[in-house]
Formats: structure tokens, C-alpha cells, sequence
């Protein structure tokens, strides 16, 4: 589940991209707790793609689940992480007003654990990624 600033969702910028930060394993293997996601506003959703909603019970929280299936309604989502929960087997079918976009890309934060130079230069080659539809989908999706 994502943090987001409400004002960032007020404000109307001239680009409809905010930043979003990951909170929770509901994700992993594709977000981590703590990734920082590029979240394009008003994106058109297909099938597969990692995007932000309002949660259907608290709209106060934002959450980052996986566009699994478009079904009368709205979208039926899921995490990519199969133990975690907290998705449309939990809540349903999320209404079409309560998606917020589509995550574009991804940067991990460096751990400061990770000080050697091997260490820095296998999380600079990893750190920024894009994310793309239906990769690294978990089970789940792709047994849809």
C-alpha cells in the first residue's frame, strides 16, 4: 500500500504524474516496502497493469494492487504476493471511480546496508526500473 500526500492529488500539475510510496508486502516480488513508484493520473487500465486505487472500505487509503480482470463494475485486483491479502478477494470488484492510475516506474532505495562497491553497483544497475504490464505477475494472475 502506497503513501501518497493528498495535496499531490488536489493540485493539478501540467503533467499527471505523482510519487507514491510503498508500504507492505502485498506486491513483492514486483514493489518492495519502501520502492518509490511513478504514478500516471488518469491512465487508461488494461489487464495486468500495477495500479493505484482508493481502498473500496477506506477511500483515505491508497493502495498499489495488479489490474487482474475487468469484470462488470469495475476491475477485479489483486497482489502479487499470494499471502498477503488486501485485494478483490477480500473487498470485490473495485469501482472504475475509485482508480487513481497506472504505475509507470519503480526506484528502490538504497539500504544502508549496502556500502561495498559490488553492493552499490548491483543496486545502481537495479535500483530504477520500469514497470511494465503483467510482468512478474504472480501465480495467480497468470492461472487466470
Amino acid at each position: 500500500m502506497p503513501e501518497l500526500s493528498q495535496d499531490a492529488e488536489r493540485v493539478k500539475a501540467p503533467l499527471p504524474f505523482g510519487v507514491a510510496e510503498v508500504t507492505g508486502p502485498s506486491m513483492v516480488p514486483t514493489l518492495y516496502h519502501g520502492d518509490r513508484l511513478l504514478v500516471h493520473y488518469g491512465a487508461r487500465i488494461k489487464r495486468g497493469d500495477v495500479i493505484v486505487l482508493r481502498h473500496p472500505f477506506q477511500q483515505d487509503l491508497l493502495v498499489v494492487k495488479r489490474a487482474a480482470e475487468r469484470r462488470e463494475g469495475g476491475w477485479w485486483v489483486l497482489g502479487d504476493n499470494t499471502y498477503a491479502g488486501g485485494d478483490s478477494t477480500d473487498y470485490g470488484v473495485v469501482p472504475d471511480e475509485l482508480v487513481l492510475g497506472r504505475v509507470r516506474f519503480r526506484f528502490r532505495p538504497r539500504r544502508p546496508a549496502q556500502r561495498s562497491l559490488p553492493a552499490v553497483v548491483g543496486w545502481a544497475l537495479s535500483a530504477a526500473r520500469p514497470v511494465f504490464s503483467g510482468r512478474s505477475a504472480s501465480r495467480r494472475l497468470r492461472a487466470r
